[in-house]
């Protein structure tokens, strides 16, 4: 799915995201937790359908190898042996989105799905090669010691940013809560200074609304956690009671998550019919109907994507398109078109395998060709650092038509 990332010109990462989760969270999974799991017992010789029979005691031959001849081996862990071997069968599959999880991986990544992470909560971007704060959060630890947007970071814990990337900078500034972190910041014309934030627990919202002045209602989704459908249902009944001309519905940079999260969302579109189909691994098709009330059904709407749109939001993205719900304004999404599940396992580790391919209700597979906008509008360097959006601009123009 990183096909094309020269597109996605704009990237904004919360600052207390876990720098693993920045690789593969964005592109989460389609389906909720399976609460059940299962443990195999493998005799030392299996059968295999296509090959010899495999015997495991080839497995421990290389773990007393590796074990007793590495030439750092007082550094050497079972713990980290055993857990780095069940990541290498899940990589075996050649799909990056078939991921073993250790204990500590697992409960920073459903932390991240429920909107709570421990940083200094600022989103931060790339803007003329520098990184930049975007904004800081409301309430959060950055707001507290001062943080601006537009504010450069030149250096964390006195170690320049000059030349990483933002995924790198994220890495050096989250951290445990009660922990601190020194940024060095240029403001403006001012000359560099230092501001020490101590890191706390960040809860983000993963829906944002906004009734404007000129009767125009804008949702932003940034992701399809656990706490997006409740706030969702909250701006629902919001907008049928302030009845609005139109809905923008901005999917920007929002890397999926829960697919029945998105489902559920699509069917206040959407009154009947398939909203997805998911084409498993034994050529059975699953389609996914309609399940909520079609309330937003008769509000003018258009939706904003771009490369960062991935997974569950092509989902949405795709079904109202096709029923011709919505317009569909921006740059082709980023095409991820698997659907995969969580099972817990005994220790507290999780697996997270690709299950399925899905379709959109017209039967389009965007895997890795994405969803294409009706109208075709690029956020350019010169945009994001004049603090120009065409791309919204072009969507307040089309709802305001009569």
């Amino acid at each position: 799915m990183f096909k094309d990332k020269k597109r996605k010109i704009k990237v904004i990462l919360l600052v207390s995201i876990l720098a693993a989760t920045i690789f593969y969270g964005g592109f989460y999974f389609g389906k909720n937790k399976q609460e059940s799991s299962r443990s195999l017992a493998y005799s030392p010789e299996v059968e295999n359908s296509d090959e010899n029979p495999l015997d495991f005691n080839l497995y421990w031959e290389v773990w007393d190898n590796v074990r007793n001849n590495y030439v750092d081996k007082v550094k050497m862990n079972d713990r980290d042996m055993f857990y780095g071997s069940l990541k290498g069968i899940a990589e075996s599959t050649g799909d990056p989105y078939t991921i073993f999880m250790d204990p500590k991986e697992a409960k920073e990544f459903s932390d991240d799905l429920a909107g709570t992470f421990e940083g200094i909560g600022a989103e931060i971007g790339m803007r003329n090669e520098i990184t930049t704060i975007i904004a800081p959060l409301d309430g959060t630890p950055a707001q507290k010691a001062g943080l601006r947007a537009g504010d450069k970071i030149y250096a964390v814990d006195n170690s320049p940013t000059i030349g990483l990337t933002v995924t790198e900078v994220v890495k050096k500034i989250r951290g445990e809560k009660g922990t601190k972190v020194t940024l060095t910041i240029i403001r403006g014309e001012e000359k560099p200074f230092d501001i020490e934030i101590t890191r706390g627990v960040i809860v983000v919202k993963s829906v944002t609304t906004e009734m404007r002045k000129d009767g125009i209602y804008v949702i932003r989704i940034s992701n399809f956690n656990n706490d997006t459908e409740n706030l969702f249902n909250k701006a629902v009944n919001d907008i049928i009671q302030k009845k609005p001309k139109g809905i923008i519905l901005d999917l920007r940079n929002n890397p999926g998550g829960y697919l029945d999260t998105s489902i559920k969302i699509a069917s206040e579109w959407i009154e009947s019919g398939p909203i997805v189909a998911e084409q498993l691994n034994d050529n059975r098709r699953n389609e996914y109907p309609a399940n909520g009330f079609a309330r937003l059904k008769d509000f003018k709407t258009v939706i904003l994507i771009n490369g960062g749109s991935a997974s569950a939001s092509e989902i949405l993205a795709g079904a109202l398109r096709d029923y011709k719900k919505a317009t569909l304004i921006g740059e082709t999404t980023y095409g991820k078109g698997s659907v995969q599940t969580l099972q817990d396992l005994s220790d507290g580790s999780t697996l997270k395998v690709t299950i399925a391919k899905w379709l959109t209700p017209a039967g389009d597979s965007i895997d890795e060709k994405g969803i294409n906008p009706d109208i075709k509008i690029e956020l350019t360097s010169n945009d994001i650092n004049k603090d120009l959006d065409p791309q919204f601009d072009k969507a307040l123009e089309i709802i305001k038509k009569k």
